[in-house]
C-alpha cells in the first residue's frame, strides 16, 4: 500500500502522515520502502492509531499560540517558545499565531512520554543494512517533487506535470549521484550515467555519433534517467567576449533543444551540479531544469551514523574488525559522537575517508598486537580525523557558503534547520589570525 492509500483509508492527509514521522524521529527505512510503499509495522501502527493521527492532523493543521501548545501538552511556556523559535523560525502567521507545528511535536521534542508509538517497530534495521541514513527531510522534499511521477492523477486533476530535468546541487562530496539513483529507485526508471565520452563525438555500436544522435536513442527506450554531473561546467552562461562554441556550449544547447521531448518519451534528466552560480538563465526556464533539489552535506548525527554504517558493512559477524569494534562498544552510535561532532562540514566522502583510515589504522595495530582485544586510543582515531580532514580547503569551505546563499534563497523555510546547523558550523572555520589557522578561509 502506497502511503498516499494509507492517508486517503485514515481519511488524513500524506503532508501529516509525513511530517508525523519527523516529528517523532522515526526510521525511515521502519516506516517507508523508497517507492513510498509502507512498511507492515508502520501500517499496523496508522490502522491501529487513526484516533491519534486524526488529532494530530487537527492540531497540526490549527492556528495557536505557544501558550495554547503549553496548555495542551503541560510543558512551561517559555521552553515550548525556544523550541518553536529554534526549529520553526518562520513559521508565523497573523502576528503570534503559530501553524504547521505539532503540539505533539513539540512534547516529544520537550521529553514527552510516546512509549506508544515506538513499541509499534520491530527490530530496528541495523545501520550496515539500511538503504540511506538519515535525510527524512530531503527524502519528503524529494518524493513531493516527483509526485507527478507517483500519481500520475496529478496531471488529470491539477495540471501538474512531470518535470523533464531536475538539478541537484551541493558541494562536492555530499552524495548527489546517490541521490540520482534513489530517484531512479523511487521512480522506478533505469539508472544511466551519460559518461564525458558520449558528450562529444562517439561511437554506438560501431557507428560514429554525436550528442545529440544520444539523447535520441534514450528516448526510444522505456523509462530512463539520465545523470550528467558537472553541469556547472557545462551550463554556464556565455561570456560576451567569448567567439567560438565550446564542446560544453554545444551539449548544454543540445539539452535545451531536446529536453522538452524527453516527458513523452519517458525519459528524465537529472543533472548534479557544485552550485548555480554563473549558469545560463536559459538553464530555469519553464519545462527545462525548473525543479532544484539541494543536497546537504550530513549533520552531526548523520555523520555518527554514517560512520558505523561505513565501518560495519559488508561485515561478517565474527570479522576481526566487529570484535575489535564490540571489545571498545564502538559498534553503538554513542561512541562516534564526540568524533561526529568534529567533523563539521565534513562530506559523505570525507566521512568515508575517516572510517577507511581507521579501518586500515585498526590492522595495523592488531597485525602488531595479534588479537582483538585491545582498547582503540584517541590517538589513533584523531590522526584519522585529521587525515580526513585534509578536504576542508578554501575552496571547499567556499562552496558550502555559495550553496548556503543558494538554499537559503530557494527553500529556507524547508530545510531552516539544516541551513542554520551549517551556518553554525561553517563560522567555527572562519578563523582570522593565521598562526591559529589550520583550515578555513583566507582573510586580508
Amino acid at each position: 500500500m502506497k502511503i498516499t492509500d494509507l492517508a486517503l483509508e485514515l481519511g488524513v492527509s500524506t503532508y501529516s502522515i509525513k511530517q508525523f514521522i519527523e516529528d517523532f524521529d522515526l526510521e525511515l527505512s521502519e516506516c517507508l520502502y523508497p517507492n513510498m510503499e509502507v512498511k507492515d509495522d508502520f501500517l499496523r501502527f496508522a490502522r491501529e492509531n487513526r484516533k491519534f493521527l486524526l488529532k494530530y492532523e487537527k492540531d497540526l493543521t490549527e492556528e495557536k499560540t505557544c501558550s495554547q501548545i503549553a496548555e495542551q501538552i503541560n510543558q512551561p511556556v517559555e521552553k515550548v517558545e525556544a523550541l518553536i523559535k529554534k526549529q520553526k523560525p518562520n513559521l508565523f502567521e497573523n502576528g503570534m499565531y503559530k501553524s504547521s507545528v505539532s503540539s505533539y511535536g513539540i512534547d516529544h521534542d520537550l521529553g514527552g512520554n510516546y512509549k506508544f508509538v515506538y513499541d509499534y517497530f520491530g527490530n530496528k534495521t541495523p545501520l550496515s543494512q539500511r538503504d540511506f541514513i538519515g535525510y527524512r527531510d530531503l527524502f519528503f522534499y524529494i518524493t513531493d517533487m516527483l509526485n507527478p511521477f507517483i500519481d500520475e492523477q496529478q496531471a488529470k486533476d491539477w495540471g501538474i506535470y512531470k518535470p523533464a530535468g531536475i538539478i541537484l546541487y551541493g558541494p562536492k562530496g555530499s552524495g548527489k549521484i546517490f541521490w540520482a539513483r534513489k530517484i531512479a529507485e523511487i521512480i522506478n526508471y533505469e539508472f544511466r550515467e551519460v559518461k564525458n565520452s558520449y558528450l562529444g563525438t562517439s561511437f554506438i555500436n560501431g557507428k560514429k555519433a554525436d550528442f545529440n544522435d544520444f539523447l535520441t536513442s534514450m528516448m526510444k527506450e522505456k523509462k530512463v534517467l539520465l545523470f550528467l554531473e558537472d553541469f556547472h561546467k557545462i551550463a554556464k552562461d556565455r561570456s560576451p567576449n567569448q567567439n567560438q562554441i565550446t564542446e560544453n556550449e554545444d551539449t548544454k544547447d543540445i539539452i535545451l533543444h531536446s529536453i522538452h521531448r524527453f516527458v513523452n518519451e519517458d525519459l528524465l534528466m537529472v543533472v548534479a551540479a557544485d552550485n548555480l552560480l554563473g549558469m545560463d538563465s536559459e538553464v530555469f526556464a519553464p519545462g527545462r531544469f525548473d525543479v532544484k533539489i539541494p543536497v546537504f552535506p550530513p549533520n552531526q548525527d548523520e555523520r555518527a551514523q554514517m560512520i558505523l554504517r561505513y565501518l560495519t558493512h559488508h561485515l561478517e559477524e565474527d570479522a576481526v574488525l566487529m570484535k575489535i569494534l564490540e571489545y571498545n562498544e564502538a559498534d553503538h552510535k554513542p561512541f562516534w559522537t564526540e568524533y561526529s561532532s568534529k567533523m563539521k562540514l565534513f562530506s559523505n566522502t570525507m566521512v568515508i575517508d575517516f572510517t577507511q583510515s581507521v579501518k586500515k589504522r585498526l590492522r595495523n595495530h592488531y597485525l602488531k598486537v595479534k588479537t582483538h582485544q585491545f582498547k582503540i586510543e584517541k590517538s589513533l582515531l584523531e590522526h584519522s580525523l585529521i587525515e580526513a580532514a585534509t578536504k576542508l580547503t578554501d575552496e571547499y569551505l567556499n562552496s558550502v557558503q555559495q550553496f548556503i546563499f543558494e538554499v537559503s534563497a530557494n527553500d529556507y523555510d524547508a530545510f531552516t534547520k539544516r541551513i542554520e546547523k551549517l551556518k553554525h558550523e561553517l563560522e567555527t572555520y572562519k578563523v582570522v589570525e593565521m598562526p591559529r589557522r589550520q583550515i578555513g578561509f583566507h582573510h586580508n
